[in-house]
């Protein structure tokens, strides 16, 4: 569970990033990296879709400073 939680944070990253630099300077990095292969930029959406809705439900349970929190 410990890399799953690793591996999601880091695509909520990616996808958090990637927003803000389409937001600030309307450049889409997945896209540069794979807009020539739809399918697999497609796939890096769906996973990061899929990371924030995993992390939305384990976020407390693995994160030691909303756990302190919420004692």
């Amino acid at each position: 569970m410990k890399m799953m939680h690793y591996v999601a944070f880091l695509l909520v990253i990616v996808g958090g990033l990637n927003w803000g630099l389409i937001g600030l300077f309307n450049f889409n990095l997945v896209m540069s990296l794979f807009g020539g292969m739809p399918g697999v930029e497609s796939f890096v959406y769906i996973l990061v879709g899929l990371s924030s809705v995993w992390l939305m439900f384990t976020h407390k349970a693995d994160c030691k400073t909303c756990a302190k929190m919420m004692k």
